[in-house]
């Protein structure tokens, strides 16, 4: 089927090139002409603006953008909305907040447009992988783009069914999902980032104390000086800690064990932030979710104020000096 693609980054430029690997007609913009050209030579078809992309899509027209979440990705749905007729379709495939996803579907709704959102997980391995699809929107939208989901979507592949699952269908299996009216789809998505945090934060905990086993601190006797890479290795094979960010850590340490091209500055989505959030608005604890989101803020600082505070009220109490630490 013929699909508008807005943004032609990491992930939009891969979900094009995965699209057209199997014939859909993708008509393309970045505000990078370049970047546009890049995809044209590729089979894409190319457009100059916003305008001309809507102007050569035929009815019912569907746009699928992939840009930052916030205001750049509300710009340009409103835009892209009073450009298009009812019947037509706008996705939004980023990682935008599922507050703003009902907000302008009920918008787009009085002009009878569809607005569908999809939360994407595959990162920069999607184009070969597949992506995880966790779509919000009506039947008759998310119908309409399936040919799309299919694509995008990982597939049934060689992964065995789930036992107790014969009686059930759907797509699940083939790794997307509709998951409700407009919104639930960045819902789940922003819940799968949250788990992603802790998950994250408990495999970089675990690797630290392996690391530090070999202190001096310790009694000599109890000393390990662990190979991370081989543990990483044999962990993938039959442990149940085995996962893709399992598999991601292993092939980090293969390449440099000690990680000396990162200084642990780490960012975080805002999904994070938004897990947290609805936490505290549905009363459910979050214990490990919100350690892991403070810990990604933690790494941005050298020490914070609490920090210096903790350790004058441990002087006030009991003399304990600061020792100085290496650089």
């Amino acid at each position: 089927m013929q699909l508008g693609m807005v943004g032609l980054g990491r992930m939009g430029g891969n979900m094009t090139l995965r699209c057209l690997a199997s014939e859909h007609q993708m008509v393309v913009y970045d505000q990078h002409p370049g970047t546009v050209d890049s995809y044209v030579v590729q089979g894409a078809t190319g457009a100059t603006s916003i305008a001309d992309l809507i102007h050569q899509l035929s009815p019912p027209k569907a746009v699928w953008i992939m840009l930052p979440a916030g205001h750049v990705t509300e710009t340009a749905v409103m835009a892209i909305s009073q450009q298009l007729q009812a019947g037509d379709i706008i996705i939004d495939g980023g990682n935008s907040m599922f507050k703003d996803d009902v907000r302008r579907a009920k918008t787009l709704r009085a002009a009878g447009i569809h607005y569908v959102d999809v939360g994407t997980s595959g990162g920069v391995w999607g184009v070969e992988r597949g992506y995880c699809l966790m779509i919000g929107g009506s039947v008759e939208a998310v119908t309409h783009l399936d040919p799309i989901f299919k694509t995008l979507a990982p597939g049934v592949g060689d992964i065995p069914p789930t036992p107790g699952r014969e009686a059930m269908s759907g797509t699940a299996e083939a790794g997307y999902l509709h998951c409700g009216p407009p919104g639930a789809g960045h819902f789940v998505k922003m819940i799968h980032n949250g788990i992603e945090y802790g998950l994250m934060q408990a495999y970089a905990e675990g690797f630290d104390i392996l690391r530090q086993a070999n202190s001096n601190a310790l009694p000599e006797a109890q000393r390990f000086d662990f190979n991370l890479a081989d543990i990483a290795e044999v962990w993938r094979r039959g442990s149940v800690v085995g996962s893709w960010l399992l598999d991601l850590t292993a092939m980090a340490l293969a390449e440099d064990a000690d990680l000396s091209a990162y200084t642990g500055f780490v960012e975080d989505s805002g999904e994070g932030r938004w897990t947290i959030q609805t936490a505290i608005e549905e009363a459910v604890p979050a214990d490990v979710l919100s350690a892991a989101l403070y810990t990604r803020f933690r790494s941005r600082q050298e020490h914070t104020y609490a920090e210096k505070l903790l350790s004058a009220m441990r002087y006030k109490f009991g003399g304990h000096v600061e020792q100085p630490t290496e650089d």
